[in-house]
């Protein structure tokens, strides 16, 4: 795992100074919650004095995060053990007692993670996406990325809409995101997709090759926005994906099937996958993404070992 990938682990609202929350990027776990300012810190889960997840204690009022097993106090920029119950306030303690510290990076309604503390943070954003969730996926992380690129289909839904097996252009490189178009369809009585060459939607994917972050723009036959979503797989414990997401519908949209989105749930992504569809499914833009995600990762990480 890339060790300078910025994980966007948890959405802006779930992170708060009310009680820490765990998180996995892998195998690693991490606790994550705010200080007194509200600003989002990020430590491995786990106490060094009894290895006891950090996340079943408490954030106290000075915005560090207490152990709830014997009350070992730490600080959460650095990870330094600062206080231990019973001991003298200002006690020296042995720097080898911390808990690991990770880069955290917040915009755009998600807060990031790196399981490198150094690493440079990506440039921030204000994109005001409002519509939000989070979903456990019983699928690995490179598995569902391809099932994404395969067919959407599969892990998301779009109200109204069908995604079709044509792409527009085929999977490219642009500013390091790999990025593809697919031909799409108003779900309704018309000629189904293998006997039309009518697609008057497009759904646009510019996906993060490390992590799989993605950016969804569905657009219509002019190229105006219809819908606009962001989502970000991480992977977890035991083989599970963990996705968040959002999203925003443009507030302008022409056509009767465009309009008709804004009635109900206009994006959702699948807690569950049909098995039976994924078996099947063919391997198509996933291979070249795969390729080039190789490519590209070991590119980023000689990049960084330089």
């Amino acid at each position: 795992m890339a060790q300078d990938a910025w994980w966007a682990v948890a959405r802006s609202e779930e992170v708060t100074s009310a009680k820490p929350i765990n998180v996995d990027i892998g195998d690693q776990p991490v606790v994550l919650w705010r200080d007194q300012h509200g600003a989002a810190h990020a430590l491995e889960d786990r106490c060094p004095h009894r290895r006891a997840p950090l996340s079943l204690g408490c954030v106290l009022g000075n915005g560090m995060i207490q152990c709830g097993y014997h009350g070992w106090t730490f600080d959460g920029e650095t990870g330094h053990l600062k206080n231990i119950p019973n001991l003298k306030s200002d006690a020296k303690f042995p720097p080898i007692y911390r808990a690991t510290p990770f880069g955290v990076a917040e915009s755009a309604g998600f807060v990031r993670v790196c399981l490198n503390a150094k690493a440079t943070a990506p440039v921030a954003t204000n994109e005001n996406l409002p519509l939000s969730g989070t979903v456990n996926v019983a699928l690995d992380h490179d598995q569902y990325i391809a099932a994404l690129f395969d067919d959407p289909a599969l892990v998301l839904a779009m109200r109204g809409v069908r995604f079709t097996p044509y792409l527009t252009t085929e999977l490219i490189v642009e500013q390091g995101l790999l990025v593809m178009e697919r031909s799409c369809q108003w779900a309704g009585p018309h000629w189904p997709a293998p006997f039309s060459s009518d697609f008057p939607i497009s759904l646009r994917i510019a996906t993060d090759p490390l992590t799989g972050e993605s950016e969804l723009s569905l657009r219509d036959d002019m190229l105006r926005p219809v819908l606009t979503a962001r989502i970000a797989p991480v992977p977890a414990a035991r083989g599970v994906t963990q996705v968040r997401w959002r999203a925003r519908l443009a507030p302008q949209r022409s056509g009767l099937m465009a309009r008709a989105m804004g009635t109900g749930t206009p994006f959702t992504l699948r807690s569950a996958i049909d098995g039976a569809a994924l078996r099947v499914l063919k391997p198509s833009a996933s291979i070249h993404a795969a390729a080039l995600r190789a490519e590209l990762t070991a590119r980023a990480q000689q990049s960084s070992a330089a």
